[in-house]
């Protein structure tokens, strides 16, 4: 109450009403300024098509007229006579209240540029908007610190000193951390080695799935029967990863098996056959047909050849019908497929029995 009684008695009615139009007009001030500022630059970036007409209005946006009450405060008391701690505190809180909106405007801005790259990256690039939320994260992080040290040091703390323990405490910070930095280092890895980006079909040990989002932490991927597959980076690249969105065809390599009753002129033409049914189907690209050897219940012959195309939809169909061309024509040629048998002589006798 003493306090009080001498500011009142420190200050006439017009000290008073001089410093109540201040606290007023800073705040309407800015209520016009944020208004107008926005409408002006909103206009402009429609007429010229310049993103940082955007970027202004935005940050215009997040002006916030609660944090401006302190400072109209502080700007209201410069016509006042007041006690040194109170101009002080006047001080510091409208100190306070502007840094921390600086904060926001750089957060909105941040935010903005953001949302703009990312929305070009994820047509382009998609793991480069994995990066990009990176970079933004980091950016809004360093951000905020300046703005904490900024704050601490105007309040009269030893910036020096306090930096010089957090490199101490940040050692144990990082060991109870370390599994999350483990997982961020290793999103930075699969971001810049790039083993695999959003949208790869992948295999990791038994599972498989799409990958849907890289993030800081963990990586997601959709599997064939729809579940989510949720990946822990350190452990996903620690894991090996099959990544069939890479690749540009398949090979394919099987056996064919005929018996041993085939007659020598056509055990000749086989391979010719299969090299046939192989290049008669599109996208395809034959590489050797050979009698390999004799196998126990068959002559073996062996077929290389590849499917030009990754999807695997596409894979089976052609494996099919060049499958089916090989029955077909075996069938046609009167060659009969092979398959385990076995043959019984009775001994002192002329009577054999094959089973299979």
């Amino acid at each position: 109450m003493k306090l009080l009684q001498k500011i009142l008695e420190a200050n006439d009615v017009t000290d008073w009403l001089i410093a109540l139009g201040i606290f007023v007009a800073v705040p309407v001030a800015v209520l016009i300024a944020r208004y107008a500022g926005a409408r002006l630059f909103a206009a402009l970036s429609r007429r010229t098509g310049v993103a940082w007409g955007d970027a202004v209005t935005e940050m215009l946006r997040g002006t916030s007229l609660m944090l401006f009450v302190p400072i109209a405060a502080y700007a209201a008391s410069l016509s006042l006579t007041l006690p040194a701690g109170v101009e002080r505190f006047a001080a510091l809180a409208a100190i306070a209240a502007l840094l921390l909106q600086v904060a926001l405007w750089g957060n909105r801005t941040i935010g903005f540029w953001l949302r703009h790259r990312v929305a070009i990256a994820r047509a382009t690039d998609p793991d480069g908007a994995t990066a990009l939320s990176l970079i933004g994260f980091g950016a809004r992080l360093l951000l905020w610190i300046f703005v904490v040290l900024l704050a601490l040091d105007q309040f009269g703390f030893n910036i020096t000193a306090l930096l010089a323990g957090l490199g101490v405490g940040g050692i144990a910070v990082a060991l109870a951390t370390q599994n999350i930095l483990s997982d961020l280092f290793a999103s930075l890895s699969i971001i810049l080695d790039k083993p695999f980006v959003v949208g790869d079909f992948i295999v990791v040990d038994n599972l498989r799935g799409n990958v849907e989002r890289v993030g800081v932490k963990t990586t997601r991927i959709r599997s064939l029967d729809g579940e989510l597959l949720v990946f822990s980076n350190a452990d996903l690249l620690r894991s090996r990863i099959h990544n069939y969105q890479r690749m540009t065809e398949r090979r394919v390599l099987f056996t064919v098996g005929v018996v041993y009753q085939t007659p020598n002129e056509k055990v000749g033409r086989i391979t010719q056959w299969l090299r046939e049914a192989v290049e008669a189907q599109d996208g395809t690209r034959f590489d050797r047909a050979h009698f390999k050897e004799y196998g126990d219940s068959a002559l073996v012959f062996e077929v290389v050849y590849y499917v030009l195309t990754r999807d695997y939809n596409t894979f089976m169909d052609v494996q099919q019908a060049i499958n089916l061309a090989i029955f077909a024509r075996f069938a046609r040629e009167g060659v009969d497929f092979a398959y385990p048998t076995r043959t019984l002589y009775i001994a002192g006798g002329a009577v054999a029995q094959t089973a299979s």
